[in-house]
């Protein structure tokens, strides 16, 4: 079984819209949560960080741990065929925009970067981890 490693944020702004890139990689494309896999030695934190500004151009800095979630992809719904099953353990903080703006992705796993309204998340083809995240951090019930 592989294991992966990852950390996300939940960013959003004063109107309430949640920050979410466009998962190019899945099947099917997604609304995601920006974040991404840890590097060998990173620290999650600095992995969400590091992550957020690669899929959205903006710097945080981060407020507090969510919570950690566990899902097991069985190797028929892995993204490359013949894969063993894949255990993914996701760190989700809760994050604020310090600076930098808006830009997509070049040349990564997400193709395109919005905030959205609450209303707009739940009309959007989006990974679970979304509603997980939006549960935590009090956003939706």
């Amino acid at each position: 079984m592989d294991l992966r490693v990852a950390a996300y944020a939940v960013i959003t702004d004063e109107e309430e819209r949640m920050l979410l890139p466009h998962w190019s990689g899945g099947s099917p494309p997604s609304w995601t949560l920006p974040g991404g896999g840890i590097d060998p030695g990173e620290d999650p934190a600095d992995a969400a960080v590091r992550e957020v500004f690669e899929e959205s151009g903006y710097q945080v800095e981060l407020d507090g741990l969510l919570g950690v979630d566990s899902i097991v992809i069985p190797g028929a719904r892995r993204l490359v065929a013949g894969r063993p099953p894949m255990h993914g353990i996701r760190i989700v903080y809760r994050a604020h925009v310090v600076g930098g703006e808006l830009t997509v992705e070049v040349g990564g796993s997400t193709d395109g970067v919005a905030w959205h309204t609450h209303a707009e998340i739940d009309a959007l083809e989006r990974v679970e981890l979304v509603d997980t995240a939006r549960r935590w951090a009090g956003l939706i019930p």
